[in-house]
C-alpha cells in the first residue's frame, strides 16, 4: 500500500483554503487544516473525512511564531512528516486612500500576509529538511496583487509583492535539501473574499465595475497538480485567473 503524504493547508476553514484542503484530501493526502476559528475548519474536516482522508485541525494564529512552530511540531507528531505547505491565510484591510490607513490596520496585514507566511516557511523548512526523506514543497498564495495593485490597497499589496521575494529566495535556499518552493497567484476565484465582485470593485480610474469570477475548484486543481510534481520538477509561478477580468491590458 503506497503511503500517503502529508499536507498542511493554513487559512483552511473557507474559500480556496478549504477547497485546497479538500482536493488534496481526495486525491491521496492526509490534512492538517488550520486557522483561527473553529466552526469553519470543523466543516473542511467533515469534507476531508467524507472523502476517506486522515485529518486533522489546529487552531493557530500564523502572525504568532511561538504558535507556529507548535503547530508544526504537532502536525510531525501527529503524521510523522510533511510533505506540502500550502501558505494561504492572509488578511486585507478596508480600501481607504493611502494616507488615512491607520498603524493597527497596516501591522495587522503585514502580521498575517508577511510574517504569517514566513513564520510558517521557517517552520516548514526546518522539518522538511530535517525529516528522512528530506524535502517537501512550500507553496505560497501570492494573489494577482503580488504583480498588479488595486486602488487603495497598499497594505495588501505590499505584503503580497514581498512574497513573490519570499517565494523565489526559499526556492534557492532549498534546493540542497529537495526543498520546492511555488506560488500561485489567483485572480477572482469565487470565494467570500470576492463576493463583492459581481457589483462592482474600484478599477484603475477609480470608476466602479463588476468583474467576472471563476470556479474556485480552479484554483485546488491547480494547487494539486503543484503538490504532485517530483522533486525534481517545480512550477515557481502560476497565475489562475477569471479569462476576462481586467487585469491584462492598460488600467
Amino acid at each position: 500500500m503506497t503511503q500517503k503524504k502529508i499536507a498542511l493547508v493554513t487559512g483552511a476553514g473557507t474559500g480556496v483554503g478549504r477547497a485546497a484542503a479538500v482536493t488534496l484530501a481526495k486525491n491521496g493526502y492526509d490534512v492538517m487544516i488550520s486557522g483561527r476559528r473553529l466552526e469553519p475548519l470543523q466543516e473542511t474536516l467533515d469534507e476531508i473525512t467524507g472523502a476517506g482522508a486522515r485529518g486533522t485541525i489546529h487552531q493557530c494564529d500564523v502572525g504568532d511564531p511561538d504558535a507556529v512552530r507548535a503547530m508544526f511540531d504537532a502536525c510531525i507528531a501527529e503524521f510523522g512528516r510533511l510533505d506540502v505547505t500550502f501558505n494561504n491565510a492572509g488578511t486585507g484591510a478596508p480600501p481607504c486612500e493611502l494616507d488615512e490607513i491607520t498603524d493597527d490596520q497596516w501591522l495587522t496585514v503585514v502580521n498575517a500576509n508577511l510574517n504569517g507566511v514566513f513564520w510558517c516557511t521557517r517552520e516548514a523548512f526546518r522539518v522538511m529538511k530535517a525529516q528522512s526523506p528530506q524535502g517537501g514543497r512550500i507553496i505560497n498564495n501570492g494573489s494577482i496583487s503580488a504583480h498588479t495593485p488595486r486602488p487603495y490597497s497598499i497594505a495588501y499589496t505590499a505584503t503580497k509583492h514581498a512574497v513573490t521575494g519570499m517565494t523565489k529566495t526559499t526556492a534557492l535556499d532549498g534546493r540542497p535539501y529537495d526543498i520546492a518552493c511555488s506560488q500561485i497567484d489567483i485572480g477572482n476565484a469565487a470565494t467570500p473574499m470576492t463576493a463583492r465582485m459581481p457589483q462592482g470593485v474600484p478599477q484603475a480610474d477609480l470608476s466602479m465595475k463588476e468583474e467576472p469570477v471563476m470556479d474556485v475548484q480552479h484554483v485546488a486543481d491547480a494547487i494539486l497538480y503543484m503538490a504532485n510534481l517530483p522533486p525534481d520538477a517545480n512550477v515557481l509561478n502560476m497565475t489562475v485567473m477569471a479569462t476576462k477580468m481586467p487585469f491584462v491590458g492598460r488600467g
